[in-house]
């Protein structure tokens, strides 16, 4: 399977069906097909090969659309960077990678400036920069001028195979060992069919996207948008008052969002749903999503809310629209292909009503995490993958999410591990230990907060422990909020901290 043949197929059998849509930018199957090949072109023309990373750290726009594409067209490996990065973690995802090429925001360039003597994977001529007004800095080319003679026609075959890579996900964007989550084009044409049948998507759906695309869960309506040869609107970011107006001028059918803009959405003054009574999907996905809000939703647009449950790893269930206020309180079934299981602490399969690890196999499953095959036999047994998360199945099948066994925050639809943030806050001298752990925010979701027990004799006051260490974290998602100093950490007879015990010390003295 090659993805990239959709864009060629529409481009023949479509042409001139709208495509995709970004700012003053609209182009149909035609032209958007072409501007692929341009880049496509000129990416080979750099010498860059079938299996080459390719680095790409770019805000919302046709020129990041447009590489996802040509990426696929050519064989190379998209390596997908969330713009909160800070140099660290741009540092340690480019390197761990084996990325031999950079797109930036030209915003990036002074970042980009402070590492790249510590990236000798990337030549001096494969650093280009979108977006920049005026003279380049030194050292940088231009988007512009990159695909300015490259040709339209169709690239040569790359001769792709199922297996073959098509991109790099990081699990989170960080200083240490991160987790290049591997998906191949196997992988990606199954999120195609499987996505776009779970949501009803068909050539005449109308998507909108107003959240990053660099992240995976973008990607379950971004590849049937492709598959399925529909239009595409993809807005800068998330504004709900500019997310009504579109979906009310473009009759937007199809749109995701993680909960905390569904809230923004809800509680916007201009919400209305005759204004959105085009559409027939909206799917909330990154976060459980409170019944609060789903009984809203489904009050003021009944029949449109989907809920997808997922790992970046390959394993989902989705919560048709059809039982939405039937399950209201489910997380929905696997789609077709993929199986499901509770497992105990010991791998046995638990009966429905009983709570254990959700665990499953599907099409979609990664081949692995990118060089680290202990990770990957840890997380994939006997070709099952282990979530790490708890729930139970009822006994219609329908899985029902309870807690998480990984201590994972998901801070608008990003996750945030606390252990990249406590060894951070490890390395402060004052510091003896350090706890973190998510609090619920009204606006993303959850927040990272932090414990600390201090070193004897040590004087260290909150705000500036929080100063220090959000000058040190690999990613803005990784700030903490909030600093509390304590005495002692409760803890087990084992002696391991109690995040939860913790979590209620904080909200009792907020």
């Amino acid at each position: 399977m090659n993805i990239g043949s959709l864009v060629t197929r529409h481009a023949r059998y479509r042409p001139h069906h709208e495509a995709f849509a970004f700012a003053e930018r609209r182009l149909d199957y035609l032209a958007f097909n072409a501007e692929v090949n341009k880049l496509a072109n000129a990416l080979l023309g750099l010498g860059l090969a079938k299996g080459d990373k390719v680095f790409a750290v770019l805000s919302n726009g046709l020129e990041l659309m447009t590489l996802y594409w040509a990426v696929a067209k050519t064989g190379l490996v998209i390596v997908p960077a969330s713009t909160l990065l800070q140099a660290a973690g741009l540092q340690t995802q480019i390197t761990d990678s084996d990325s031999v090429m950079v797109f930036a925001d030209a915003s990036f360039a002074p970042v980009l400036d402070r590492i790249r003597v510590d990236l000798p994977n990337v030549e001096a001529n494969h650093y280009v920069l979108v977006g920049s007004a005026g003279a380049l800095p030194a050292g940088y080319g231009s988007y512009e001028y990159l695909i300015a003679q490259a040709s339209s026609a169709e690239p040569p075959d790359a001769g792709l195979g199922d297996d073959d890579p098509y991109n790099i996900m990081y699990s989170s964007g960080t200083t240490g060992a991160p987790k290049g989550i591997v998906h191949s084009h196997y992988v990606r044409a199954h999120y195609c069919s499987v996505f776009a049948s779970s949501f009803r998507m068909t050539p005449e759906s109308v998507v909108l996207h107003a959240g990053s695309i660099v992240f995976n869960g973008a990607m379950v309506v971004l590849m049937p948008w492709m598959f399925v040869g529909c239009r595409y609107l993809l807005l800068p970011g998330f504004d709900p008052g500019e997310v009504i107006a579109t979906i009310e001028r473009e009759r937007v059918t199809h749109m995701m969002m993680v909960p905390s803009q569904i809230v923004a959405l809800l509680n916007h003054p201009d919400f209305d749903p005759r204004r959105l009574d085009s559409l027939e999907m909206i799917l909330s996905i990154g976060a459980p999503l409170l019944m609060a809000y789903k009984e809203q939703l489904n009050e003021a647009l009944p029949g449109r809310f989907y809920e997808l449950y997922g790992l970046t790893e390959g394993f989902c269930t989705v919560l048709d629209r059809e039982d939405a206020q039937r399950k209201a309180g489910s997380v929905g079934v696997p789609p077709p292909f993929f199986e499901i299981r509770i497992l105990d602490g010991e791998g046995n399969v638990l009966p429905p009503g009983e709570i254990g690890e959700i665990c499953g196999r599907a099409p979609v499953l990664m081949p692995g995490y990118y060089k680290q095959p202990d990770l990957t036999a840890a997380a994939i047994v006997d070709g099952w993958l282990h979530s790490g998360d708890v729930g139970y199945l009822d006994e219609d099948g329908y899985l029902y999410l309870v807690d998480r066994i990984k201590d994972m925050i998901i801070s608008g639809g990003v996750n945030v591990y606390p252990k990249d943030i406590e060894e951070v806050l490890a390395r402060h001298p004052a510091v003896a230990e350090a706890a973190v752990f998510g609090v619920e925010h009204e606006k993303w979701g959850e927040t990272p907060v932090a414990a600390v027990l201090l070193a004897p004799g040590a004087v260290a006051d909150p705000e500036s422990l929080i100063a220090w260490t959000n000058e040190r974290v690999g990613a803005k998602f990784q700030r903490l909020a909030d600093l509390l100093i304590l005495e002692a950490f409760p803890r087990n007879i084992a002696g391991k901290t109690l995040k939860r015990e913790l979590r209620d010390i904080y909200l009792g003295h907020s």
